[in-house]
């Protein structure tokens, strides 16, 4: 497989967040004031320790699964790809980011985390048109029975 299908939109992803990451990182040091979220409190610390665990443990077993499936030329359709089909985007873009920025009191990370999801949204058809070409039936069948197919 190669290096572009195995990043898949990664790359354009990661384009259009870095600008507003270093940006926001940038203004977060100058005026830590207005990004605070309190503390954070002890319930959306609680929320995000909750919604974090899911969130990291769905990234890591899309990473392994690509790591692992793509290489071998295999669509993955197993794990959390039953669910989305972009998980590895979907994972991190809401249950990794915002929650992590809030346990690090700055609402930067939910920033980043709607432009990483709106970055998956731009970018993903244009894999996904990849991989119907190299998967044909299969990625027909996957992309009609997936659980979410519109998260």
């Amino acid at each position: 497989m190669k290096l572009k299908v195995l990043v898949g939109s990664g790359r354009n992803i990661g384009l259009l967040t870095l600008p507003i990451l270093v940006v926001g990182l940038i203004f977060n040091i100058l005026f830590p004031a207005f990004f605070t979220v309190g503390g954070p409190p002890t319930a959306l610390a609680a929320l995000s320790i909750i919604l974090l665990v899911p969130g990291i443990t769905i990234w890591l077993w899309s990473v392994v699964l690509i790591l692992t499936k793509i290489p071998k030329g295999e669509l993955i359709t197993g794990g959390p790809y039953a669910l989305v089909k972009h998980p590895l985007y979907t994972g991190v873009s809401l249950l990794v980011l915002p929650w992590a920025g809030f346990l690090l009191n700055t609402w930067l990370g939910a920033l980043l985390g709607i432009v990483v999801y709106i970055g998956s949204r731009l970018f993903s058809p244009d894999e996904e048109t990849i991989l119907a070409k190299i998967f044909g039936q299969a990625w027909e069948e996957y992309a009609a029975n997936v659980m979410l197919p519109w998260l």
